[in-house]
């Protein structure tokens, strides 16, 4: 048994950790809430409003304040105790989660109160993502990062599997309110990790009271890495055109598969499913180190599983590939995350994970907002293919480019 323990720490050394422990138990739990609500957020807007369109505008108010101010978000994180910064931003989505509940208990739920409450997520979120994103530094260091943020993404993708699962269930027993309500109550989870870490709190001690030029300092430095800049740019080529699983799966269940929602909660799973072995086998694999030239096959490969998924009408390959979507999209925002943050000073780690969170999550209005008008106008289907030929087109022409400087550069340090 001891061996096995031994072997077991060695695979997935974060969790030695206690600190990490009580921080990735905690949102063990309150992302299986979160994935219930997102879904049935999902399947709540379309049978409201019947439009792929509005489900996707819905995405762009969710994610348009990381947007606007991730850049001035990272200023502030690097100002101030990531921990307590996290306990204020679960808190206050706790309580989102229970005005959703709320307003769908009392029967009198309207897409613009969905709309709002959305936003009102988005704000907070443009603190909550580059805190959490950094704090794990401060909970493992360096050397063990690319394990912790592949469990975190294991955690995050189990609860992908199991959330839509219960969430389609429960909205078919008792209705969409509870899965709002329960996820409400698996905030208490997170902060009770929150509370029983115990780590230094770190901030800048910064004079200044103007925040903009440490603003530009952090862009500087990020623009000034070659590593960063090219891993921003394969970065928002996969966010804008090879993920938008919240509106792509839903229109893809309903319209082009004929699904309930419990088919919709299993298609849902499967992505999860791909996922979790995607962030299992990096976590498994971690003492290897970073493996960036792994970034760039990644979004081909998803771009090629988005065409195909385009032209599928049986439920059951539909899953398969919806599987493999979420394996390879998993290893690549992780890989990706795990190679800022080492490459990053501790001074400008808040600003660097803004900017990732910029384009990460904030590019999602863009191709929420695209993905929504074609499923509108034309069909899913073209949805998924457009999206995986212009992903396909972006790395011929990235890689082009980084290969074209690569000479370049070889050529000037021979002269």
């Amino acid at each position: 048994m001891e061996f096995l323990r031994q072997k077991f720490y060695r695979a997935f050394p974060a969790l030695t950790v206690k600190n990490f422990r009580y921080f990735w138990t905690g949102h063990m739990v309150s992302l299986i809430g979160t994935w219930m609500q997102t879904s049935a957020q999902s399947w709540l807007v379309l049978e409201i409003t019947d439009s792929p369109l509005l489900l996707g505008l819905l995405g762009v108010a969710q994610f348009t304040p990381v947007l606007l101010f991730s850049l001035v978000a990272g200023v502030f994180v690097d100002r101030f105790p990531k921990r307590r910064l996290l306990l204020y931003t679960q808190t206050i989505s706790m309580g989102l989660a229970f005005v959703l509940a709320i307003l769908i208990f009392s029967g009198q739920v309207a897409y613009w109160q969905v709309f709002i409450v959305s936003l009102s997520l988005g704000i907070i979120k443009t603190i909550d993502i580059p805190a959490r994103q950094s704090f794990m530094t401060e909970l493992v260091g360096k050397e063990n990062l690319l394990n912790a943020i592949a469990l975190n993404s294991t955690v995050f993708n189990l609860a992908r599997i199991v959330g839509p699962v219960l969430s389609g269930v429960m909205m078919g027993w008792v209705g969409a309110g509870w899965c709002f309500f329960i996820n409400g109550v698996t905030f208490l989870a997170v902060l009770a990790g929150l509370w029983k870490i115990k780590v230094p709190d770190k901030m800048i001690q910064n004079k200044r009271r103007n925040w903009v030029p440490d603003m530009l300092a952090g862009l500087r430095y990020v623009f000034r890495n070659r590593e960063l800049t090219q891993t921003i740019a394969l970065l928002a080529i996969v966010s804008v055109f090879a993920m938008n699983y919240s509106v792509l799966v839903p229109v893809l269940a309903k319209n082009q598969l004929n699904l309930d929602a419990s088919g919709y909660g299993f298609l849902m799973a499967s992505l999860g499913v791909g996922s979790v072995i995607g962030a299992l086998s990096l976590a498994s694999n971690s003492r290897k180190g970073i493996r960036k030239g792994f970034m760039r096959v990644l979004p081909v490969l998803t771009a090629v599983l988005f065409i195909i998924t385009g032209f599928v009408k049986q439920f059951w390959l539909a899953m398969v590939l919806v599987a493999g979507i979420g394996m390879s999209n998993i290893s690549f925002t992780t890989t990706a995350n795990s190679s800022m943050q080492v490459q990053s000073d501790d001074e400008y780690r808040g600003r660097v994970m803004s900017i990732y969170a910029l384009v990460y999550t904030g590019s999602s209005p863009i191709g929420n907002t695209f993905v929504g008008w074609i499923s509108d106008a034309y069909t899913v289907s073209s949805a998924f293919i457009l999206s995986g030929c212009i992903t396909l087109a972006l790395m011929f022409f990235l890689t082009l480019i980084l290969r074209t400087r690569a000479i370049a550069g070889f050529r000037e340090s021979t002269k």
